[in-house]
């Protein structure tokens, strides 16, 4: 059983702990050999050249500026400084909304502890109940008397708790109304004001009806120029690329060889370089390097051209072009039941869904239920069977104490060394002397990252669960959460604005299920804390808990009526709005060159594949009042179109459908 003497030493390691990463991170951030580990960001946007280029040869690794040692917890400033409009361009809206997580345990704990301190605290403090629980052989330490557990059986003070465990969840749904209210409202000004997207126009088509008369590509084009004419303006076959993907890495990395002597020629045109055919490069022929590897890359381009398979297509709207998960695109229909995302925001969702439930059954309910089961084994062998439930109410709030060390060690410590980047500092500087060969290289060695949402989401909401959990029963438990909060919206907040590089933009669709998984929280709390209450004699008071779970599913639903549909479509009004103003500023806008090319699959998009694209001619010319002919179709049956049609183009079609 821990004790006060026992906590304050875990609290002093993990806060040893975390000082020395931050003070590590604060030095060696400003050495410029490290510029492009702690601040990738700037450099993919073009905005930060590398101090190794200028300056003395110390001073090209070591800082030798004094006065930055003095400053080093300026970024702990500049972190914060950047408004919240200014952050969404810089990063994005996800990103925003990601740090608003952190914010929204703030605004919920922060009042919440203030309350529980000033009230419950001292209601607990100067109650008798682990003086009684001992002759019972219950064991307990000092922490415990802060807690719910002090409180004798039946006492008058229980009511104290169910006012609070009240005030606790009207304050904490009030906040996640005004969350989800901001949110909604960030995301539709988000989708009104950014650049065009092709996701914006375009649906996702799998599962064709096979045609004997007509290639895929055909019959899709002359279905949506019968059926969709005034919406309709062009298509693009997704090809079947998993099994070219080895190839295409083999052709990436024989294109950097070529780019690395090509490089290394330029810089000594007195001699072309040379390299052995053999393994490796170690023996074999010698022969002209550049001319070796831009021979090899023929030979896989034109393997390439000979391995296309269409897929097999449903219909639904399609994601961003950066998000696709291209593998998944290939799974057929009747495969499609529990997986088969095609968008990677969607499956980190599922990812996260079934991470947060490992963490809410194997480190809260297990936790508790072993953890308690064990601690009190000698007084369950000894009493009578029921005298049980009795043994666990009080045993269950005991556990704060192992959740403030797991706090400490998973919250405080480890986001601290989230922000020194141990691990991607190491292996960038073992690739830039070992691997490095060129500029691309040295980009990919620097391995921004991204957050990854599937496995830090459930982490957050694990937070929200212990809190709410013994806010009314520990509060303890609340300082060292709001810690946690705080500090991970700094290092996050420092992270994204320079290190992260996200790799697709959902516009905040998470939000959702942050808002429900918060509500699970809130209504667990609320059933645990009248399964306690019902064990210490408040026979009286108990019944009035019933009420809370009920009034916040109503409130859940609520929100879910009123913000979610936001998150599932763009409202007509909004897109009625945005199109009109593209058709003012645009008039004469051609959106097929535009969208043609968007949805290539990434082993595609080189220029070999983008030369011979390019030649591929559409239906229509892009001149906005020249008439289309006839649908062509090679179709003989009449399965699908009842007979041949003539659409013509109006001069200004509808952006909103592709």
């Amino acid at each position: 059983m821990a004790t006060l003497g026992d906590i304050g030493v875990a609290a002093t390691i993990n806060i040893l702990t975390a000082i020395i990463f931050l003070l590590a991170f604060a030095i060696l951030r400003i050495q410029p050999f490290n510029d492009r580990v702690y601040f990738p960001k700037w450099y993919l946007k073009g905005i930060r050249s590398s101090p190794l280029q200028s300056g003395t040869l110390m001073s090209k690794f070591v800082n030798v500026n004094f006065g930055s040692y003095l400053r080093f917890l300026n970024w702990m400033p500049a972190a914060l400084k950047m408004p919240e409009p200014e952050l969404i361009d810089h990063a994005g809206l996800d990103s925003a909304v990601y740090l608003r997580i952190y914010l929204t345990g703030l605004k919920i704990f922060v009042p919440i502890a203030l309350l529980a301190w000033s009230i419950l605290v001292p209601v607990n403090w100067t109650s008798e109940g682990l003086q009684l629980a001992k002759l019972r052989n219950v064991t307990s330490s000092d922490i415990d008397k802060l807690s719910i557990s002090n409180i004798e059986r039946g006492s008058d003070r229980f009511w104290t708790h169910l006012v609070m465990a009240y005030a606790f969840t009207f304050w904490t749904c009030y906040v996640l109304m005004k969350e989800y209210e901001k949110v909604a409202s960030m995301r539709l000004a988000f989708l009104q004001n950014e650049q065009r997207r092709p996701d914006q126009f375009t649906v996702l088509v799998r599962n064709v009806p096979a045609d004997p008369d007509e290639s895929i590509s055909e019959s899709v084009e002359h279905f949506f120029l019968v059926n969709h004419p005034d919406h309709y303006l062009t298509h693009q076959v997704v090809y079947n690329a998993n099994e070219l993907e080895t190839l295409i890495e083999t052709k990436k990395s024989t294109q950097n060889w070529l780019d690395y002597y090509q490089l290394k020629y330029t810089r000594n045109k007195d001699q072309r370089p040379r390299v052995k055919t053999g393994f490796l490069g170690l023996w074999g022929k010698k022969v002209d390097a550049i001319d070796h590897y831009t021979a090899e890359i023929e030979k896989l381009n034109e393997q390439t051209q000979q391995s296309r398979n269409p897929t097999e297509w449903l219909t639904e709207w399609a994601p961003e072009a950066r998000e696709v998960f291209w593998s998944n695109l290939a799974i057929p229909y009747v495969s499609l039941t529990f997986e088969g995302f095609v968008s990677l925001s969607s499956l980190e969702r599922r990812a996260a869904f079934r991470y947060y439930i490992f963490n809410l059954v194997n480190i809260f309910l297990g936790s508790i239920i072993t953890g308690s089961a064990f601690e009190q084994l000698d007084s369950f062998l000894k009493q009578s069977a029921n005298q049980i439930p009795k043994t666990v109410g009080v045993a269950i709030p005991i556990k704060a104490t192992f959740f403030i060390t797991y706090i400490m060690v998973d919250g405080w410590a480890s986001v601290a060394g989230e922000i020194l980047r141990l691990k991607p500092l190491i292996f960038f500087h073992i690739k830039n002397s070992l691997l490095v060969k060129t500029e691309k290289d040295r980009e990919e060695a620097m391995n921004p990252g991204h957050i990854n949402f599937h496995a830090t989401e459930p982490r957050i909401q694990l937070y929200f669960l212990l809190g709410l959990v013994y806010a009314p029963v520990t509060p303890v438990l609340l300082p060292f959460i709001i810690i946690f909060f705080a500090l991970a919206y700094l290092v996050f907040r420092h992270q994204i604005i320079n290190v992260y590089n996200q790799e697709y933009e959902s516009a905040a669709a998470f939000w959702p299920d942050v808002h429900g998984r918060i509500i699970t929280a809130l209504i667990i709390s609320q059933i645990l804390l009248m399964g306690l209450m019902s064990t210490k004699g408040a026979a009286q008071s108990t019944p009035f808990l019933l009420a809370l779970p009920i009034l916040t599913f109503f409130f859940h639903r609520f929100c879910k009526g009123r913000y979610e549909p936001a998150f599932l479509r763009h409202p007509l009004q909004e897109a009625m709005i945005k199109d009109t103003l593209e058709r003012a500023r645009e008039p004469n806008l051609n959106l097929k060159p535009y969208l043609q090319k968007a949805y290539i699959h990434p082993v595609f998009k080189d220029d070999y594949y983008e030369d011979g694209r390019s030649e591929i001619s559409g239906y229509c010319h892009d001149d906005s009042d020249e008439e289309c002919v006839t649908v062509p179709t090679k179709r003989q049956s009449r399965r699908n179109t009842p007979a041949v049609s003539q659409v013509s183009r109006g001069s200004s079609p509808s952006p909103s459908k592709r």
